[in-house]
């Protein structure tokens, strides 16, 4: 019989019918995109054609700035953030906020940046754990950079892999986009998080991550400071989550140390998926608390990792309940092997 599972956060439920009797290796993927070297009509590979970078990150590790993207095809580099060349968000003087008869309106206001790699070919799960630290701190830097524009609250990054997942550019890269709202998907987070504390004197995170590490049925990995693991209350098949295993709340104020830390979890994370998976298309994006100059002490920053392994039918478009036809902790065990 399948069951419901309840997230304490969310309070959302989800299906397990692991009864339906998929086994984890008929998720992976079937076949894999072949992949150029080099595109000639790739816009990341010939990235002096793009906007002008904010940021260029070197093999070497050295971040530096520039005065156009020439200069780039000097540098040994890893990384380049260059704004969107068609974003999402754009700078302004104002918000223009106004209604419309009952509704309310204001401009779009914002940043949108994306972190381009430098092989063509290279995801993340193919780098060493040198080069994703060195990813991560591009990250940071940026973040660091855009917290205290004027009118941004919250800053949103985010990694599609796979046109299933919405990447409309092969070259592998990831986007960053600060808005000065905060996002519904993370203010329900947050609010369940305030929720949880307000009743229980902790975080809903500590609580859950502290019984999965006692439990180590949905562990798939671990280190001192980093955990990665399969919610109880999945919303997708082989969905991961990464945790700092110390209660924080803000992912821009993590150490030198901790980053090295993060990269080696979440390379462990992307690597077994795509072994795993045959290279599964997947979203993952940073939950980590506004920089609006509130008080978040009650949240716990995360990393959230899904992988498109199935597609939102009538029942889940109708009520938003999702099924999983295998279990978490079967997932879980089917990564850690």
């Amino acid at each position: 019989m399948s069951e419901l599972r309840f997230d304490l956060v969310s309070k959302d439920w989800v299906v397990i019918a692991a009864g339906r009797g998929r086994r984890p290796d008929t998720f992976a993927r079937k076949e894999i995109p072949v992949v150029e070297s080099i595109a000639v009509d790739c816009p990341f590979c010939q990235i002096q054609t793009q906007e002008t970078a904010v940021l260029v990150k070197t093999k070497q590790g050295h971040i530096t700035k520039i005065k156009n993207n020439q200069e780039i095809t000097k540098l040994d580099w890893s990384f380049v953030v260059i704004p969107n060349k068609y974003p999402a968000f754009g700078q302004a003087q104002d918000l223009n906020e106004r209604a419309i008869g009952p509704y309310q309106i204001m401009d779009g206001v914002g940043f949108h940046e994306v972190v381009v790699y430098r092989d063509h070919q290279r995801q993340l799960a193919d780098f060493s754990i040198e080069e994703v630290a060195g990813f991560i701190d591009v990250l940071q830097q940026r973040y660091l950079a855009l917290m205290d524009k004027e009118f941004i609250n919250y800053i949103s990054i985010f990694h599609n892999q796979g046109k299933e997942a919405g990447a409309s550019v092969s070259h592998p890269h990831s986007q960053i986009i600060a808005i000065p709202v905060i996002d519904p998907d993370l203010r329900r987070s947050l609010e369940g998080s305030q929720r949880y504390f307000n009743l229980n004197h902790q975080c809903v995170h500590c609580t859950m991550m502290k019984w999965d590490l006692e439990n180590g049925e949905r562990i798939i990995f671990e280190n001192d400071q980093f955990v990665v693991l399969v919610p109880f209350a999945s919303r997708v098949s082989f969905e991961m989550r990464i945790y700092p295993k110390e209660h924080k709340s803000y992912f821009e104020r993590i150490t030198d140390q901790e980053i090295r830390s993060l990269a080696e979890v979440l390379k462990q994370a992307l690597s077994r998926l795509a072994k795993k998976l045959n290279n599964p298309a997947y979203n993952f994006f940073i939950h980590t608390a506004p920089c609006d100059s509130k008080d978040y002490d009650h949240y716990h920053w995360h990393i959230e990792i899904l992988p498109k392994t199935s597609t939102w039918a009538g029942f889940e478009l109708g009520t938003g309940i999702e099924i999983l036809t295998i279990a978490p902790e079967q997932s879980a065990g089917f990564l850690r092997a």
